[in-house]
């Protein structure tokens, strides 16, 4: 006789397989060192600290951050939840459990960064080159991405989704006129993807497709969650100051403007910035100077904390330049 349990599942339709979902913590760690932005990996620079949800963990955010602890001895800092992927592929269709991984957004300070090293930190352009324009369009765009993208869009089966495709290239990388935007970060990626141009898109299977475009791999979706993560970061520090829980204690004005475009990937009109800095009121002197650089010392600044509460929405508009 079968047990009420075999039964329940007959009578219902469901089994094991469809019943195995879990939660999955993964950790979007940003700093800025030497002007580059980093990002905090594990496992040979291919994924990012991540583990489950445990019932020991308090909340969701203190399971994070003892994952994050445990696997790289970071502590974080800034922390903000950044999305939820749960898609039934991205992890692999060999997998039995369905995982959702809850993604959360970590920002720390640069010193920390730099006393860390050795736990994992790698510039984030290391996984996507196309993203820094801060000397002008890399070559990658022209030379290899372009092209075969190009041609991936033009071998669509009928002219409707040649033109659906060109239109979306076009918008996403900047073509016909259009301006690059650098928050387009996603978009970017899940096109590369689309077209089988990255590896995690090919692998594991025999596609035909050239090799892959240059830019450091990781496991599952994890480059995907990273893209989000830079996406979401780039959008923010145009309205949010988060920018200073970057930068150390005292900086100077050209150390903030760098770090800014180390995050944009683009040049910013230096007048500009340091006008908008002023008029938001957003750092005050420490009274100290700087020898670090050629000519007269620059002075230190700190971030003015109580800017939080004389306006909840300051921040740190981006006037990139154009030229």
């Amino acid at each position: 006789m079968q047990d009420k349990t075999t039964l329940a599942k007959k009578q219902t339709g469901r089994s094991d397989r469809n019943q195995a979902v879990c939660a999955d913590l993964i950790a979007v760690v940003i700093a800025v060192t030497n002007g580059e932005p980093r990002v905090l990996t594990i496992g040979q620079a291919g994924a990012l600290p991540s583990g489950p949800f445990e019932l020991g963990h308090r909340s969701l955010q203190s399971g994070l951050r003892a994952w994050v602890e445990r696997q790289t001895s970071q502590p974080l800092g800034y922390i903000e939840q950044l999305y939820t992927f749960a898609d039934r592929d991205r992890i692999g269709d060999e997998h039995v459990q369905r995982v959702i991984s809850i993604s959360y957004l970590g920002l720390t300070r640069e010193e920390q960064a730099e006393s860390s090293a050795v736990h994992g930190w790698r510039g984030w352009y290391d996984y996507f080159p196309w993203e820094d324009h801060r000397t002008g369009v890399p070559p990658i765009l022209a030379d290899i991405l372009m092209p075969r993208l190009l041609a991936w869009a033009d071998g669509a089966e009928d002219l409707n989704m040649r033109r659906d495709r060109r239109q979306r290239v076009a918008s996403a990388f900047g073509l016909d006129d259009r301006d690059w935007n650098e928050e387009f970060v996603l978009q970017r990626y899940e096109l590369l993807y689309e077209a089988a141009l990255v590896a995690e898109a090919t692998r594991g299977r025999d596609t035909g497709s050239p090799p892959p475009l240059p830019g450091r791999s990781m496991i599952a979706d994890h480059r995907r969650i990273l893209a989000t993560g830079i996406a979401r970061l780039r959008t923010k520090i145009k309205y949010r100051p988060v920018v200073f829980e970057l930068m150390p204690p005292a900086f100077t004005l050209l150390q903030l403007q760098r770090t800014v475009e180390a995050l944009a990937g683009r040049l910013i009109h230096k007048p500009n910035f340091r006008r908008l800095i002023e008029q938001q009121n957003l750092v005050e002197e420490v009274g100290e100077t700087t020898a670090e650089t050629v000519g007269r010392p620059a002075k230190l600044f700190r971030f003015r904390h109580a800017v939080l509460d004389e306006r909840a929405v300051a921040g740190t508009k981006l006037p990139l330049s154009r030229a």
